[in-house]
């Protein structure tokens, strides 16, 4: 059976924000599965910050997209034709399935989506790599304490505002760092943050200082740059500032903005700690298992912006989701 297959090819490196003209748009026809493989047809894409940094060549911690290669993307599909014993027809996965309609797998790094645990779009989040994301983050590297501050930055973002609700179900005091008074009301109002702080109102500092007078004791940073710089200066003894990424970096045109503020973790006995998720592959069953409960519980709640309109729509959506235009978890449906 012949099917055309709509993708997204990188085309060049981008300079700044990505344009349209970065990535080249064909449609071929879709390959067919070969002896232990099979053909997934992808149904949703997840549209994160992170396939900025993966179009800049350099090291990192997964190669970037070769120019000319369909750009990577996490989604979830199901399986239309196999050869593979494994993974019938009809059976839903994910995968690093690329920005393409359909995907050819051998198996490898590819999962079965329980549906009971949610619907499909939400394993591209809260019990995807935004959850689990959020959830390693915070409790194994932020190692918060009941009565503790945790900020956030980012935190109307599909990661942030798991971190901050996970937060609060451990007994914490949170406050968001967002852009804009209708992003902050709903960390208040509707996830239940103690606090928000408008980036985009005044200083960081200045209002990091009002709402945590006694110092921040853990910091999940997703921005980094000046946010970054001003929490630092807020931290109290012992803190641990986790880096889960760097927003504000991912599109600049004159390098990676450090941290100046730095010695402020010598001065407050601070750590400030990277890590990469994929390293806690051997447990994310454990953490989707807890995530589920608390979804279920309506401890967790999370806003999921679906853009319709297939494949040819990836370029708009990443575009706006660095635009910040939207709230939550953003999914691009084919």
């Amino acid at each position: 059976m012949s099917r055309t297959n709509p993708q997204y090819r990188l085309a060049a490196r981008p300079v700044g924000l990505p344009a349209p003209s970065d990535f080249r748009y064909a449609e071929e026809e879709a390959p067919q599965p070969g002896e232990g493989e099979f053909l997934v047809e992808v149904d949703f894409l997840s549209i994160d910050p992170a396939m900025r940094s993966w179009m800049n060549a350099g090291r990192s911690y997964v190669p970037p997209v070769a120019l000319g290669e369909v750009m990577r993307a996490a989604g979830i599909g199901h399986v239309v034709e196999s050869r593979h014993p494994d993974h019938p027809v009809g059976e839903v996965v994910s995968g690093t399935f690329g920005v393409q309609r359909y995907a050819l797998s051998d198996g490898k790094d590819v999962g079965t989506v329980d549906l009971s645990l949610g619907e499909a779009p939400l394993h591209l989040g809260v019990l995807g790599f935004s959850g689990l994301t959020a959830y390693f983050g915070l409790l194994d590297i932020g190692r918060p304490r009941p009565g503790q501050t945790v900020v956030v930055s980012a935190a109307a973002g599909s990661v942030g505002a798991l971190v901050g609700q996970i937060a609060k179900i451990e007994g914490c005091r949170v406050i968001g760092i967002a852009g804009g008074p209708d992003k902050c009301r709903h960390l208040v109002e509707e996830l239940g943050f103690d606090g928000a702080v408008d980036y985009k109102s005044g200083s960081v500092r200045a209002q990091v200082k009002e709402l945590a007078p006694q110092g921040v004791d853990v910091f999940f940073d997703n921005v980094g740059g000046d946010v970054l710089d001003d929490v630092l200066t807020r931290l109290a003894r012992g803190a641990r500032v986790v880096i889960s990424g760097a927003v504000s970096q991912y599109n600049s045109e004159h390098g990676v903005q450090g941290p100046s503020n730095y010695m402020q973790l010598l001065v407050n006995r601070a750590s400030m700690t990277g890590f990469v998720i994929f390293d806690y592959a051997p447990r994310f069953d454990e953490a989707r298992a807890r995530l589920a409960d608390w979804l279920r519980e309506g401890r967790l709640k999370e806003r999921t912006h679906v853009i319709s309109g297939g494949v040819e729509r990836f370029p708009e959506a990443l575009r706006g989701l660095f635009a910040g235009e939207n709230t939550g978890k953003t999914v691009l449906a084919l």
